[in-house]
This record gives C-alpha cells, structure tokens and sequence, in this order.
C-alpha cells in the first residue's frame, strides 16, 4: 500500500492497515462514529459529508449514533467496504479527508464506550492460566478439571459494568473468609487484580434455537478490543463455590475503545496448539484461527515508575474464537450486535507471560519488583494498570492502543458504618 499523504509514526497502532471504529465527541460535535488513524480521528459523519461513502447506502445517521451497533449491523459487506474507501483516501492526494473538518486531533477529543453491550460472556480459554490456578489451589496433578479439554468453559458476565478505558475502578467491598475462620466478614477487598484478555463483538444476529457453526462462527464477529476483567480474589475464593464467579467480577469490566475489525487482523493468523483429545466434531476446526497479537501490561504506581509486570501473546489460547461462539450457541443460544465474548485471562508458560497477579505472585507468596523500589502482590489504592497489544509482520503493524484503570479507594457505605 501506497504510503499516506497524512504523517503516521511507524510504530502507531493506529496505521493504515488498521482503521479500528470507536465512538468520539469533541468540541461542536456530539458523540458519533471516528475512525483512529495515527495522532487523529477520521469524523465519518464529515467524511460522508463530503460524499467519501456514496453509494454505499449508509444514512449520515448511522455515523451520528451514540454507539456503533446501528453501524455495524449494516453488515460486513457494508463496513468492509467503509474500510476499502477510507484506506484509499488516506493515500489519495486529492482525498476529501484532507479538509481539517474531517480529522480531529485524538487529543481534543473524549473517546467513549464503543458499543452498547447486551450481554457479556467471559471464556476461560488460556491452559496456562487454567492449570496455574488449578496447581495454586487444587491438587497440581489434576489441575484442570475433567471437561476442561472437551468444552470452552465460560460463563456469563455483567454488561452493565463494562467501561471504556480511562475510567476509575473502585475498589469493591464483599464478603471474605478470612484464614483460619469459619465465619464471613464484609471488607474491602486486599487481593484485586488484573486479568489480561481479549474480546470479540458479535457483528450480526443469530436466531434463537439455532447453533452457529464453528465454520460460519467468524461472520458473526465484527472486531476485537483489549479487555480488562478486573477480579477481587478473596471475595472470588468464597463465593464462587458452586456457581462460579459473581461480585468478585461484576464491579467492574474495562475494554479499549477502538473496535479493531476482524479483517484487518487476517495477516497474523496462526495455527493454535494441538488440542488433545480431539474435540467433538461441533468444535473441531482447522487452519489458522488464532491470531498473533503481543499483549502486555503496565503497573505504576501512585508516585512512581510504569513496570512491564506481563508479556504475552494471544496465541497462548488454547480455545479459539470461533470455537467459544460455537459452543455458545450450541444448546440454541442466540447472540445479538453488539454482544462481548471475552477470552478468559491470557497466560503463556513462562513467568513473565502470566496474565494475573494471582499467578505474578503466585497467590501473594512472591511478590513483583517494582522499577524504583517496591512490590506487589496484589493490587494497591491508586495503582494505574494498562494494557496494551498489537500485531507486526514485515512493515504492518496494527495495534489496539490501551486499556487503562487506575484504583480508587473502597467507598462503601457499610465499611463507614464499623
């Protein structure tokens, strides 16, 4: 591809190849649909001004919703093609985007949630992760559970509490177990952490009774974001027993604010781990259906230095997003635009690839250096944690920017009242 008339470092995320959808406003314009590109935003609401999507019957509307679910429910068709014009723009001397009031600069503007979400599932897809946990508190010969190889365990989550990076996460308060005791205690959680994943949004509507195919799962996603499911584990460790996760996860969810469509990751494809035993044949899939996406997390502290705590990779998934939506739907489930499908937390086999501090500092008995002295075990009032990944092969590079949350104190009205 031809290079840009518009300057773009070589190491942004945001590039031509990449051209993720979000959900800005800025001074003089409400909340509509931009496209990142490099250090600016493409409005598409200007862009559609000026004639760039004619004949793609897109209604200037779409472009001026609150939220991109009216947009990508036009169909991959429809978005793909968006996609197509503006990337022949971006390298077009004479392109209609080079009037400055179709790029905004991304540091005068409020990015947003990107998508109303309907309903939010959380996959638990990594080995790594899973047999880390399984070894931390069960018996490390059986650390994953017997269907664990067969099925893409997951369960459903809370979309109300799903925001946009940027947002504060306050620390919740629960009931805990405290060691030694038989008795509960409501407190603030010690133990909150961070879970690195990735997600996928559903691009367009299943029917209710009818199972997604794991051949035909890819139509249905539209895109990609970074995911943060922040996690209080000691109120995790007492309640989840024997339905799984609930207030330890519902308090808060982030995710990153650009939609990275699905096409522009196509060159990072790789094949997956060798899943044995082999699959049902509902799940059994072949090719190259994971991605090739370095992931990272960042920890700075109140007064401090940023520390790379975590490196990995999305090829760490042991169950791929095409077989987590078909397992979804199996039993007849439908899905809906706009709907969140996390991985799960992202762990690789090596200690610097684990995806949680839980495994970090393997349940609070190592605790993480920190750049300037201090450590972690878990995480502490006023922390910043960000994530941030991206894809390279030869000079294409596209990234998914950042997620990030800094820890505000507990503020509950009952700890108050002791």
């Amino acid at each position: 591809m031809p290079d840009s008339w518009l300057p773009i470092a070589a190491d942004s995320d945001f590039s031509v190849h990449n051209l993720p959808f979000g959900i800005f406003s800025a001074p003089g314009r409400p909340r509509r649909t931009g496209v990142a590109i490099g250090d600016w935003i493409i409005d598409l609401a200007a862009g559609e001004a000026r004639g760039l999507f004619a004949g793609l019957g897109v209604d200037r509307e779409v472009f001026l919703s609150a939220s991109l679910n009216r947009f990508i429910a036009l169909g991959k068709a429809t978005t793909s093609a968006v996609r197509t014009r503006l990337a022949a723009a971006l390298v077009d001397p004479g392109s209609p985007l080079r009037d400055s009031q179709a790029l905004v600069p991304h540091a005068r503007a409020t990015i947003h949630l990107p998508v109303a979400i309907g309903d939010y599932t959380d996959f638990y897809s990594s080995i790594d992760h899973a047999t880390h946990v399984g070894t931390m508190f069960r018996d490390p010969a059986n650390a994953l559970l017997p269907n664990w190889r067969h099925l893409p365990v997951g369960y459903h989550g809370r979309a109300s509490s799903i925001v946009v990076s940027g947002t504060p996460i306050r620390r919740p308060a629960g009931q805990v177990l405290p060691k030694g005791e038989a008795t509960p205690v409501f407190t603030a959680t010690s133990r909150l952490d961070f879970e690195l994943e990735i997600a996928f949004v559903i691009g367009k509507d299943s029917t209710l009774g009818e199972p997604i195919p794991v051949g035909q799962a890819e139509d249905y996603i539209f895109g990609l974001v970074l995911f943060n499911d922040w996690s209080a584990r000691d109120i995790q460790q007492w309640e989840y027993v024997p339905l799984g996760p609930f207030l330890a996860k519902n308090f808060a969810s982030s995710i990153s604010p650009w939609i990275v469509p699905i096409e522009a990751l196509e060159p990072f494809r790789v094949v997956g781990q060798p899943q044995e035993p082999a699959v049902l044949p509902y799940l059994a899939t072949t090719g190259a259906r994971h991605l090739d996406i370095a992931l990272e997390v960042g920890l700075v502290p109140a007064s401090g230095d940023e520390t790379i705590v975590s490196r990995s990779n999305a090829r760490h998934l042991y169950w791929s997003m095409t077989q987590q939506l078909a397992h979804h739907t199996v039993n007849g489930c439908n899905v809906r635009v706009g709907d969140l499908m996390a991985s799960g937390t992202i762990s690789g086999p090596d200690a610097g690839s684990y995806g949680s501090l839980l495994e970090l500092s393997w349940a609070g008995s190592r605790p993480v250096p920190l750049r300037g002295g201090g450590t972690r075990t878990f995480l502490e009032d006023g922390d910043t944690v960000t994530l941030r990944g991206h894809a390279t092969r030869g000079d294409i590079r596209v990234g998914f920017g950042e997620v990030r949350g800094q820890v505000q104190p507990a503020n509950h009205p009952l700890l108050k009242m002791k």
